[in-house]
């Protein structure tokens, strides 16, 4: 390989290895697609993000969708996300939120916390979609 392609090579952004389906990015992003699901009454996006679609939510879909049924609109911002761990096959990784409700009566709520999201490594399931991220949990306390 000639030198000058070479540093090209290695100046290259990749954003396509940092934004791919297991990265941490990709974990952000589902937190920013549940709450934009949310915000538009797609409960049934939102409840499928969970993983085991929706099981990990403790909750039926019925259930699920009536406890936003005072939320008249959300909005989240994703920090870093952190404490990334590795299993036998699986990755795991907390991202920490902020997220603001408004309900329909006009009442705010702020809620700070983290959602922790899990996926099986690629190569390991034959679902292609095992491998993206899925919610596994979440921790969330009203702000004071």
């Amino acid at each position: 390989m000639h030198l000058p392609l070479l540093i090209a090579l290695l100046a290259a952004p990749l954003p396509a290895l940092a934004q791919g389906i297991g990265s941490p990015e990709a974990a952000s992003g589902v937190i920013q697609t549940y709450y934009a699901a949310i915000d538009r009454g797609n409960f049934r996006g939102a409840y499928q993000l969970w993983d085991g679609d929706g099981r990990a939510s403790g909750k039926s879909y019925a259930n699920f969708r009536n406890g936003f049924a005072a939320t008249a609109h959300t909005r989240v911002t994703t920090g870093t996300p952190r404490n990334g761990d590795a299993g036998m096959s699986q990755r795991w990784i907390d991202v920490p939120v902020n997220v603001w409700a408004t309900l329909k009566n006009g009442k705010r709520q702020h809620f700070t916390g983290y959602y922790r999201l899990r996926r099986v490594i690629e190569g390991v399931s034959a679902n292609p979609r095992d491998s993206r991220w899925h919610i596994a949990s979440a921790r969330l306390m009203l702000a004071r």
